[in-house]
């Protein structure tokens, strides 16, 4: 699962790079699955210049929660 969170947020990050119209519904469906792990992440950590890095940290996030998760199952 975890693959797939940061799966979506790559792609979302690298569509914002990309003047895609936001009303896509490919691009909605993205926005309302990634928004609220993205959201509270953008109040903590600031813009570096022009620069969002809360996807970033996002994806180390879930990556360390994932391992973290794997071993107390295993």
């Amino acid at each position: 699962m975890t693959w797939v969170l940061t799966a979506l947020i790559f792609f979302r990050a690298i569509l914002s790079w990309f003047p895609i119209d936001p009303r896509n519904p490919l691009v909605t469906l993205l926005y309302e699955v990634t928004e609220p792990i993205l959201a509270p992440m953008r109040n903590v950590i600031p813009r570096i210049g022009m620069i969002d890095i809360s996807p970033l940290v996002a994806i180390i996030l879930i990556q360390i929660i994932g391992q973290l998760l794997v071993r107390e199952l295993s």
